[in-house]
C-alpha cells in the first residue's frame, strides 16, 4: 500500500506566513566586526532579517549611522543592533521580551567584546517606549522597527501609536527603519509621503530621516 504524503497545514486566514528561519550561525556584514559570528538558536519565534536585506538597509543608512544611538524595538537575534555598533553607532538599546533570546544576545555581545555598548531589555517593546524611551540620551537615534509581520494587522493600533511617538520625540537627524510585508500598505505609515520604501521580497523596508534642528543648521 502506498504511503500517504503528510498534509501541510495552511496558515490561518489573515495570517501572513513568516519567512523561514535562517540557519545558525549568522554573521556581521560590515564595519569593524565584519564577518564575526553571531550565534542564533534557530528559534522560530524570532525572525532574523535576511542577510541581503540587512546589508541593503545599512547601505541605505550609510555613514550617518556613525555616532548615533541604535534602538531595536523587536530585537530577536540582536543582529541589527550588533551590526549598528560594528558600523559606528556609539550605543545600542535592544528590546527582546523572550528571555532566553535576550540572554543569547548578551552572550553574542560578550563574544564580540562590545558588551559595554549594549543595553538589553527583556521587555515588551510597546511598554518600553512608554516607560523607557525618554531615558535614552538625545544624541540622534537610528531606530529599527521590525516586528512579526502580523503585528501590522493584529496589533496595528499599537504599532501606529508607537511609530507616531517615535516621530514626535526622536532627536533631530534620527533615522527610523520599519520592515513589513505585502499584507500592509506603505501608504498607511504615519506621515507616509516622507518614507523611502524599498522592496526586497517578501520584505518591504521603509526609511524615515528626521531633519536637522533648524537652530543648529
Amino acid at each position: 500500500m502506498a504511503k500517504r504524503r503528510p498534509v501541510k497545514k495552511k496558515p490561518a486566514r489573515g495570517a501572513s506566513a513568516q519567512p523561514p528561519a535562517v540557519d545558525a550561525p549568522m554573521r556581521i556584514i560590515g564595519g569593524q566586526l565584519k564577518n564575526k559570528r553571531i550565534e542564533y538558536s534557530g528559534d522560530t519565534r524570532t525572525r532574523p532579517m535576511k542577510e541581503r536585506v540587512r546589508e541593503a538597509v545599512f547601505n541605505l543608512i550609510g555613514p550617518p549611522i556613525k555616532g548615533k544611538i541604535a534602538i531595536d524595538l523587536f530585537s530577536g537575534t540582536g543582529a541589527l543592533g550588533l551590526e549598528a555598533i560594528s558600523r559606528g553607532a556609539i550605543e545600542a538599546h535592544l528590546i527582546e521580551r523572550h528571555v532566553p533570546t535576550s540572554k543569547l544576545i548578551r552572550s553574542n555581545a560578550e563574544s564580540l567584546e562590545i558588551n559595554d555598548l549594549i543595553i538589553i531589555y527583556a521587555h515588551n517593546s510597546f511598554l518600553w517606549v512608554k516607560k523607557e524611551l525618554d531615558k535614552v540620551a538625545r544624541t540622534p537615534w537610528v531606530v529599527f522597527i521590525c516586528p512579526p509581520y502580523d503585528f501590522f494587522v493584529s496589533r496595528w493600533e499599537e504599532m501606529e501609536k508607537q511609530m507616531n511617538t517615535l516621530l514626535e520625540v526622536a532627536p533631530p537627524e534620527s533615522i527610523l527603519i520599519v520592515e513589513f510585508d505585502d499584507q500592509f500598505k506603505a501608504a498607511n505609515l504615519p506621515d507616509a509621503e516622507n518614507w523611502d520604501v524599498r522592496v526586497y521580497s517578501p520584505a518591504h523596508v521603509g526609511i524615515y530621516r528626521l531633519p536637522a534642528d533648524e537652530e543648529s543648521s
